[in-house]
């Protein structure tokens, strides 16, 4: 089997209105609905994924604050791309989060050594 990467998005603006309006029973809720698609997708999941954090852009002029739409991810193991992305329709991500999606990627094996000097 294959492994995908699935990221999940929304519009920050979306999600900065659920979290200003979040209650303890939302996050209850949240988390229940996230555990019965984790059990029904356990074959499958590699790593249930988490959500992310604030951000911080990295450039060759510097370190700043920024925002995008990221919320989370999960890694998955399939037969092909397809039923990777089969796996997702029912997630709870796109539970009251206008315009939330989720993409899946392929995720490629590297076979890189490092190089050492004696």
């Amino acid at each position: 089997m294959k492994k995908y990467f699935a990221v999940y998005l929304a519009p920050a603006e979306e999600t900065k209105k659920m979290m200003a309006n979040f209650k303890p029973e939302d996050g209850q809720k949240a988390m229940e609905e996230w555990g019965k698609w984790i059990d029904a997708h356990k074959a499958n999941l590699i790593d249930a994924g988490a959500p992310f954090g604030k951000t911080k852009r990295v450039t060759p002029q510097g370190i700043e604050d920024t925002r995008n739409d990221l919320t989370g991810y999960s890694i998955v193991q399939a037969e092909s791309h397809d039923e990777a992305a089969k796996i997702f329709q029912d997630h709870p991500h796109y539970n009251n989060l206008p315009g939330a999606t989720i993409e899946v990627m392929e995720w490629i094996e590297m076979s890189m050594t490092p190089k050492t000097s004696a």
